[in-house]
């Protein structure tokens, strides 16, 4: 037998310095650092400079915090919406932002007040807002290096803040607007109120939380009625904010609801017929005896009176009863409901109608008014002991004989302030309201006589009847909805349910960082002033000084010749956040400050292109921003809003630090590397809650480790691949046209992808296209082709042809998802060439597949491997080069394609068309000594084949 020859050293394998263990953590912020320091973002902008605009405006995070999972995900997908609208051709800026003013910052700078013992009450107001403007600078700071790190490319060095005071002051100019169309009002109704910050709040400050509140049941002695058999008895009012009844005004009925006339242990009292029962078991009796029944109707002109009214004056006036049957229901309770016009939407809306005020007896603490006859001076109205059967309302009630029954057992949802945790309560304060359903006679059609909207709120069409020349906010906000899109879908009857059913926009804020209400109100008049002059010199103040520039000191400068300061009251309520968020692209992508983001002169409609975050701001940006917009400009400022889910726990649960299942991306990334967290982002289904833990974070890390090593395996495959070398497609093998044929139908995938915004799809067809179509197929097949034939076989300069042409589109493509990855893996082949997020969408070339023919084809070779696979874990033969295959007699013909079976499915040979399954057995040929393959033409083992022969052959003569 002939001594064997090592062979390994004219074999063509591949050769790449890439390593294929990633060390992301360490490696990427060198990458990040090189991005910089050639600023790979400003070169992106000159070379799409006069492309085609691509605006998406950043909804701003908020200055107060790390980064958290949320954040992550959400600037990673508004990330790769630029990357991929950029790798388009598009010219797709990105600055990015943050909301700086507001309750969050301002309560964490009181908290370090209240540490210290001092009362922030006492700290002169400018330098509180300097504590506040740097404690949010170094929380925009901390985040901006997070999400740079994250890989999020954009204007890092000239973000936009809402505390800037071109910011503030084109806030305020916005605000002008407003006023100086005469969609401002200041009117005293009942808001959140929020007795721990002393604040009104929006409604997407509020969270609902279950809580169990003392029930009570209280009796109105009835002293006028027009029926005379009812004096004596009591009307039965129910509630579980037993902090109400100090404040009550009057009781409302059902007229539609029968009442019994009841007795229980000698008592009369009045209650709906179908709570009867209820009500007597809550009194602790089974029976009772009943007198008689009314319709509620025939109580109008009955009048009550409160069960303290022995304290005097306010309470010693009658409360009369009043038909209520829009909101009374025999759902709960007594069928009669007490109202508090200070606490109360309903309430307020009801006693507005028969000429009832409101009281303002609650302070903005909690607590009742010094001056209040019962319980003056004392609260908090939220506290649940103050509100307690044995707390000092139920006390003083059952002394009074009033209170029948009260129980600390009635479960329920209640409002809480999402920043303090605390409950919140309605409390009627005259504040600052956007009115939704005025005609805004400033926002008219374009064209003179034109129609376009509804008197009422709904669908637009100009060929009805009933069109006005103008029309209201909440019209020209539902007009604007029905031309956006929305993705998902549903977002659209989300906040388009929202709009419809909200009530005036709330502007105004007790408390001290924000950007204050510009108004100087008429002290005689009660009316706003509307002079542009005025607004001018404000406007200007603030854009010199910020918002310290409005102060009583400067009135009389800002009033000018034309009015004195001592007429005027100087309004020291500062805006709703929202309506900053609201305003930034006034001042974001209409201000000239960021140049890239402007759009062409006279251009008009919604500015940006995009608006995307998460699907809680559907009633928060989503909607001030449309608000805001439409009330100033008659249209929304976004052409397309998508929105994304919140990120649970592995299990699904919502994520808290208590229960400690939160999941750090910072930490995430000191293990993992940022491309992993973005490759777990891109992966999800963004648009439903989704979720990560541990487990999941390792199934992403096995997929891009797959990733990886296509990209190693292509790098080394093209380590000396030239020019020379390309073949046309119409002189490659079958093999080859069909894999640019999978690579054209995956081109086609991902620019639908992106048009969608649908990057789970996108991710998961790269991801599939890598593994299955090359890793598992095409790269398997040819590994002989590249090992083994000589560099001049035009098979191999085929599949080095198309290697190269795989490699330059995977790597354009992967770029927007693992953004370092591809950098690394872009230099590694050009070292000298600039970075690939400067580079384009790939041009793919045209080629023809039977593809029908070859998916059966492939569908055949797994059940070939299938079948080989229990004589290779018997040990009956090494690899599957070392089987004969039998193929089944219905088994797809490979002549039309010109393909080799054996070569197909890496075997010794195959034997098409015979039994009905496919078979195995060991080959009795020998091995080639160089590739491995069984061949007849191979004398013994380790020996050489023809092909080898001739590639050795031919290295040996070359030296």
């Amino acid at each position: 037998m002939t001594e064997q020859r090592d062979y390994r050293s004219t074999v063509f394998l591949p050769k790449t310095d890439f390593p294929m263990k990633a060390g992301l953590p360490q490696k990427e912020p060198g990458i990040l650092a090189r991005w910089q320091d050639e600023k790979i973002y400003e070169k992106v902008r000159a070379a799409r400079a006069g492309r085609e605009k691509f605006i998406l405006h950043d909804g701003p995070p908020y200055a107060n915090g790390d980064m958290h999972i949320g954040h992550a995900l959400n600037h990673i997908l508004k990330d790769m919406v630029v990357r991929t609208q950029t790798l388009l051709g598009k010219d797709a800026p990105y600055v990015p932002g943050w909301d700086c003013h507001g309750l969050p910052i301002e309560w964490k700078v009181e908290e370090g007040y209240r540490k210290k013992k001092k009362n922030k009450d006492e700290v002169p107001a400018e330098e509180f807002r300097a504590e506040c403007r740097a404690y949010a600078q170094h929380w925009v700071d901390t985040q901006r290096e997070q999400l740079k790190r994250v890989g999020i490319g954009g204007d890092w060095d000239n973000p936009y803040l809402t505390m800037d005071f071109q910011a503030e002051a084109t806030i305020v100019s916005e605000l002008m607007k407003f006023a100086e169309n005469d969609m401002l009002y200041r009117g005293a109704k009942p808001v959140m109120w929020s007795p721990v910050e002393k604040t009104a709040l929006a409604e997407a400050e509020v969270e609902y939380e279950d809580i169990v509140s003392t029930q009570i049941d209280v009796a109105f002695e009835i002293v006028e009625c027009p029926d005379e058999d009812l004096l004596g008895a009591s009307v039965v009012i129910w509630t579980t904010t037993p902090w109400t009844i100090p404040v009550n005004q009057a009781v409302a009925y059902g007229a539609h609801i029968d009442y019994h006339l009841i007795e229980v242990d000698g008592g009369r009292y009045l209650v709906a017929e179908p709570l009867v029962e209820s009500f007597v078991k809550r009194l602790g009796h089974d029976s009772h005896k009943l007198h008689f029944f009314i319709k509620g109707v025939s109580l109008e002109g009955t009048r009550v009176r409160h069960p303290m009214h022995h304290l005097g004056g306010f309470f010693a006036e009658l409360r009369p009863l009043l038909d209520g049957s829009s909101f009374v229901t025999t759902e709960s309770g007594t069928g009669f409901v007490h109202m508090a016009p200070d606490h109360g939407e309903d309430d307020f809306d009801l006693c507005k109608a028969h000429g009832i005020n409101p009281k303002f007896a609650v302070e903005g603490d909690g607590k009742y008014r010094e001056d209040w006859l019962w319980l003056g001076g004392q609260g908090s109205v939220i506290n649940a002991k103050f509100n307690a059967p044995d707390g000092p309302i139920c006390t003083d009630l059952r002394e009074a004989g009033g209170l029948l029954a009260a129980s600390a057992d009635y479960q329920h949802s209640y409002p809480h302030s999402w920043r303090s945790k605390a409950k919140v309560i309605y409390r009627c304060t005259p504040q600052w309201f956007v009115p939704m359903d005025k005609v805004m006679t400033h926002i008219s059609p374009k064209t003179p006589g034109e129609k376009r909207w509804e008197t009422e709120g709904g669908a637009i069409n100009p060929a009805e009847e009933g069109l006005c020349d103008a029309p209201t906010l909440r019209q020209a906000a539902v007009k604007a909805l029905a031309d956006t899109r929305f993705v998902p879908a549903k977002g659209r009857n989300r906040i388009g349910a929202m709009v419809e059913g909200r009530p005036d926009w709330v502007l105004s804020r007790q408390r001290a960082w924000g950007v204050p209400i510009t108004l100087f109100v008429d002290r005689e008049t009660g009316e706003y002033l509307v002079d542009p002059e005025v607004n001018a010199r404000i406007i200007a103040a603030i854009r010199e000084k910020g918002v310290d520039a409005w102060n009583d000191e400067r009135a009389q400068e800002y009033l000018g010749n034309s009015y004195k300061a001592e007429d005027y009251e100087r309004v020291t309520d500062i805006l709703d956040v929202w309506f900053d968020s609201g305003s930034t692209h006034a001042f974001v992508l209409e201000s000239g400050k960021w140049p890239d983001l402007l759009r062409p002169e006279g251009y008009e409609g919604p500015h940006a292109d995009l608006y995307l975050e998460g699907s809680d701001q559907h009633r928060g940006w989503f909607q001030s921003s449309l608000l805001e917009a439409c009330a100033t400009r008659g249209h929304a400022p976004y052409k397309a809003v998508l929105t994304h889910g919140f990120t649970m726990d592995a299990k699904g649960l919502k994520m808290s630090k208590s229960l400690g299942n939160t999941v750090s991306p910072i930490k995430v990334m000191e293990t993992n590397g940022a491309d992993i967290i973005r490759l777990w982002a891109l992966s999800v289904d963004f648009t439903e809650d989704h979720r990560i833990g541990d487990e999941i974070l390792k199934g992403v890390g096995d997929q891009y480790r797959r990733l990886r090593n296509t990209f190693r395996y292509m790098l080394g495959a093209l380590s000396d691949f030239d020019e020379a070398e390309r073949l046309p497609v119409a002189e490659m093998p079958e093999l080859e046209r069909y894999v640019l044929a999978l690579l054209g139908q995956l081109d086609a995938t991902l620019k639908q992808a992106v048009a969608d915004f649908d990057f789970n799809t996108y991710v998961r067809a790269l991801l599939d296209f890598c593994n299955e179509d090359l890793s598992a197929f095409f790269f398997d097949i040819r590994k002989d082709c590249l090992y083994c034939d000589s560099p001049a076989d035009p098979k191999r300069r085929a599949y080095r042809t198309v290697l190269d042409t795989l490699f330059h589109a995977l790597v354009r493509w992967a770029a927007p998802v693992t953004v370092f990855t591809a950098e690394e893996v872009w230099t590694t082949r050009y070292p000298e060439g600039d970075s690939v997020h400067l580079l384009e969408w790939p041009e793919v070339p045209a080629a023809e597949a039977d593809t029908d023919k070859w998916d059966a084809l492939r569908a055949l070779r797994e059940k070939v491997t299938e079948a080989i696979e229990p004589l290779r874990r018997d040990k009956v033969i090494g690899s599957s080069l070392a089987a004969c295959v039998t193929l089944p007699q219905d088994a797809p013909g490979a002549e039309s394609l010109g393909v080799d079976l054996a070569e197909l499915f890496i075997t010794a040979t195959v034997v098409p068309g015979q039994g009905d399954a496919v078979t195995v057995t060991p080959t009795t040929d020998h091995k080639c000594g160089r590739c491995w393959r069984h061949l007849p033409e191979v004398s013994e083992d380790g020996a050489l084949c023809g092909r080898c022969e001739d590639v050795v052959g031919a290295m040996e003569t070359a030296g």
